[in-house]
């Protein structure tokens, strides 16, 4: 800036000096005789000046110097001190002999000031735009350096930071590596082995079931005989067989459908005035209930065993069917009633005066209405111990019916790690999951722990509102038959 400054100065100094001398060709050039020295005027030496006494005493010659001696000694009396006149010096009289060729007035300076000002201006406006410009420029400039000072010590940063992350990432992959060596080289042969030595146990077994199956094919070439006959009385459904005198409980044939096929049940003729059809029962875990649709719609199980009386007066571990209960319950309006047994010898019951299964298209829907009982009203109440969203889900009227392998349940549909078939061990009409679970697995004793289900779960034979979730009931039935008002 200073450089500038001074740079400027010397500008408006040539330019002034240029106009000065445009002024002196204007007047004309002088006689180099004329020309006054510039300290003319003055005196060479520096000695005191004479005073004079009478006339003025002559001026002093030009260039020369005053007289170095003493002073004369003034006259007596009034003493006049004679001070030379000097030229106008507040005026504008330039080049005056008296003042000196090259002596400047201040109009003459101001003048001169004035007009080169006009000159100088835009120059200096110029330079001050150049100036900020300049500054403005110096500014972006140092504001980059220190953005690029900023990013550089990020990047150092970041870059530290990758540095000790692919150190981790070594370590890592170096223990991975010893972790695959040894299992490459020790675990998998140990498993082959294990598994080999399984594999040969497995053949023992398949020729062990083919010696078995081979003897069964050999006692099945004789004609197998009935261990107890079907009485000849049948009819649509049970309570038809007890009106045309069918009175004791053992298996029946009944046909539904005047063109479909007859089939077996268990007619209970004995309870709350007989005419029900065994839909299923529970009574002592000879039969697996966790299985299939195609199972639950078909039905299996035994219908009923001879005891050595002559006839299968003794009920069996079986399902029905849901296409067979469907079409019973379509035939017109049904009751269920279901009854069940503890381990102690404990006996209670629950009738719904309303019972109806629907076919398959909608995933046999169940609905169920006016319940009377001891046992509690889990299908339309839920569990009776629990409270709020957590009592509603445990609701089986209106459900749709589920096995492990369709799930219909409210547990999150879609999700296979959540079924509640697949935790709660056979199929239902499930919601989020149960209060009752009558095809659940069989635990001898009654009680039970989590520890002792498959999944941690209440996976029993279970009536919640009577024995609670962790204790499986001894024996449990479900029987249908057609509902009548009564009057």
């Amino acid at each position: 800036m200073q450089l500038r400054f001074l740079l400027c100065l010397c500008i408006v100094g040539a330019l002034a000096q240029s106009d000065y001398d445009e002024d002196d060709g204007a007047e004309g050039k002088k006689d180099p005789k004329e020309i006054q020295d510039p300290r003319g005027h003055r005196p060479v030496s520096r000695g005191r000046e004479t005073y004079s006494a009478g006339p003025a005493a002559p001026p002093p010659i030009s260039g020369g110097s005053r007289y170095r001696g003493r002073p004369t000694a003034a006259p007596v009396g009034k003493l006049v001190l004679e001070k030379e006149e000097q030229p106008d010096s507040g005026g504008c009289n330039h080049m005056s002999e008296k003042m000196g060729v090259l002596c400047p007035t201040g109009c003459d300076l101001k003048k001169t000031v004035q007009k080169q000002e006009r000159n100088v201006r835009p120059t200096v406006d110029q330079l001050k735009r150049s100036v900020d410009e300049l500054t403005q420029s110096t500014n972006s400039v140092y504001g980059y350096v220190l953005d690029m000072t900023t990013e550089v010590a990020q990047r150092q940063r970041v870059s530290e930071g990758n540095g000790l992350l692919v150190g981790q990432y070594t370590d890592s992959l170096e223990t991975q590596h010893a972790y695959i060596k040894d299992a490459v080289d020790i675990t998998f042969p140990q498993n082959i082995k294990i598994l080999q030595a399984v594999l040969d146990k497995i053949r023992e077994k398949i020729q062990r079931l083919e010696k078995a199956i081979s003897a069964q094919r050999a006692k099945c070439q004789v004609p197998c005989k009935v261990s107890c006959p079907i009485p000849v009385v049948s009819g649509k459904e049970c309570e038809e067989i007890i009106r045309k005198g069918g009175e004791e409980s053992q298996m029946y044939l009944i046909r539904p459908d005047p063109l479909g096929m007859p089939y077996k049940v268990f007619c209970d003729q004995t309870s709350k005035n007989g005419g029900w059809v065994l839909i299923q029962n529970r009574m002592d875990g000879s039969v697996d209930f966790g299985r299939r649709w195609d199972d639950y719609r078909r039905g299996f199980g035994n219908i009923a065993f001879d005891v050595g009386k002559g006839h299968c007066q003794t009920p069996g571990e079986y399902w029905l069917g849901n296409d067979r209960t469907s079409q019973l319950t379509k035939m017109g309006p049904s009751e269920l009633l279901v009854e069940m047994e503890d381990w102690s010898g404990s006996k209670v019951y629950a009738q719904y005066e309303q019972f109806t299964v629907q076919g398959e298209a909608t995933n046999y829907i169940l609905a169920v209405g006016r319940y009377s009982g001891t046992a509690g009203n889990t299908f339309l109440n839920g569990a009776t111990e629990l409270f709020g969203e957590n009592r509603t889900m445990t609701i089986h009227n209106g459900m749709m019916f589920s096995t492990y392998d369709r799930d219909n349940d409210k547990w999150i549909p879609g999700d296979p790690s959540k079924q509640c078939s697949k935790e709660d061990g056979g199929g239902w009409w499930y919601n989020r999951c149960h209060s009752c679970n009558p095809n659940g697995r069989y635990y001898w004793g009654g009680s039970y722990t989590k520890y002792m289900a498959k999944h941690g779960t209440d996976d029993g034979i279970v009536w919640m509102n009577w024995k609670g979730s962790w204790y499986s009931l001894k024996s449990i039935s479900m029987k249908i038959r057609p509902f009548f008002k009564q009057k």
